[in-house]
Parts: structure tokens; C-alpha cells; sequence
């Protein structure tokens, strides 16, 4: 039996660590520069289509899929549940559980990251903690202090005015965010709901 493991988050990283010596491939995205390493055999970037994944499962002689990519991976989710349905390939994704409020918190959910600036007056300070993939959708932003923290260091400059880039590598620990958005004086944090490990802060 050979596992495909579908990578990119922490829980991918435990799995892959709880795996290592067995027959494992994991995969990743190629989202990340410089990837942690995994502790198995690792593949990082596309497979070029349904017909380039169908081959990858074929050569490998893949006999089960592990989805445990990003919540918000829906597209790949989707496309590799499809083909494994039609290869007869055992397929199965990790699912996190999703954030809830506590008791004293204050969350707005949008439909879309442009409506943030409807509700963010100007001049406030605002911490992106969602990647710098939908960066773009954030411009209406102008005249707030825009913090985007990303993984890699930035290639180029903050595509709008009043905006900066901050490098750091998950997991935090709550006492490090806490401290982080009190020195940043954030006062607004958007994420994407991307759940976390069972009694997982959020």
C-alpha cells in the first residue's frame, strides 16, 4: 500500500511525522518557498491537470489518498476526490472543526474580502492574516494601516499605499499573537474560518 498525502498544514506535518518509514508520498502545493520538511518522500508543485494527477496515482502505484490540505483548498479537494472516485482509489479528507465565538468576542462574518472596508473605519489599523494569495481583493482598504503577514519574504513592495508586509512561520501560540497584535495596535483582525485542531485556540 502506497499513501498519497495531500500537504500543506500542520496536520499534514503530524501525519507525515507519524507515518515516516512506511510508504508515504506527500505532496505540496508549492505555495511555500521554503517548506518544513515533512520526514518523508515530498513533492511540491501542480500535476498539471486531471490527466498529469491520474498518471502521478498510476506510476506511484497509489493505492489511498489523504487529503490534509488547507480547509480553503476546495478546488483540489474536489478535483482529487473526483479522480480518486473514478480510479476505485480510497480517498478520505482531514477536516478541522471551525472556529466558534466565546463568551466576550466580537466577529463580523463577510461574504467576500471586499466588503471588510464597509465595516473598517479610516485610519484603523488592520491585521490580514489570510495569505498573501487574496492580498488584491483588500485594496478598498486605502487609508488604513494594512498589516499582511505571509510566510515568504515579499518579492516586491505592498501593492497599495499604508500597507506592510510581516514574515512569520504557523503555529503561533496565543501568548505570541497576543503580545504581537498589542504591539501592532491591530485593531481589526481578518482571517478565513479555517478551524483549527480539536481544542485548538483560535
Amino acid at each position: 500500500m502506497t499513501l498519497l498525502l495531500l500537504a500543506g498544514t500542520g496536520e499534514a506535518r503530524a501525519i507525515a511525522l507519524a507515518l515516516a518509514g512506511r510508504d508515504v508520498i506527500a505532496s505540496l502545493a508549492g505555495a511555500t518557498r521554503a517548506p518544513t520538511d515533512l520526514g518523508v518522500p515530498t513533492r511540491s508543485g501542480g500535476f498539471d491537470g486531471p490527466a498529469g494527477f491520474t498518471a502521478f496515482l498510476a506510476e506511484h502505484n497509489i493505492t489511498a489518498v489523504l487529503d490534509a490540505t488547507h480547509p480553503y483548498a476546495a478546488r483540489i479537494t474536489a478535483r482529487s476526490a473526483a479522480i480518486c472516485a473514478a480510479q476505485d482509489i480510497p480517498f478520505l479528507q482531514y477536516l478541522r472543526p471551525p472556529w466558534t465565538p466565546d463568551a466576550g468576542d466580537h466577529w463580523t462574518t463577510i461574504g467576500a474580502e471586499e466588503d471588510a472596508a464597509d465595516l473598517i473605519p479610516q485610519g484603523a489599523t488592520v491585521f490580514l492574516g489570510t495569505g498573501r494569495q487574496t492580498l488584491s481583493r483588500f485594496v478598498n482598504l486605502q487609508g488604513r494601516r494594512v498589516i499582511c503577514r505571509q510566510i515568504d519574504p515579499p518579492e516586491g513592495p505592498f501593492p497599495f499605499p499604508g500597507g506592510e508586509f510581516l514574515v512569520g512561520r504557523p503555529p503561533f501560540s496565543v501568548a505570541h499573537e497576543t503580545a504581537l497584535f498589542r504591539r501592532l495596535a491591530v485593531d481589526y483582525l481578518i482571517v478565513k474560518n479555517a478551524g483549527a485542531r480539536p481544542a485548538g485556540p483560535s
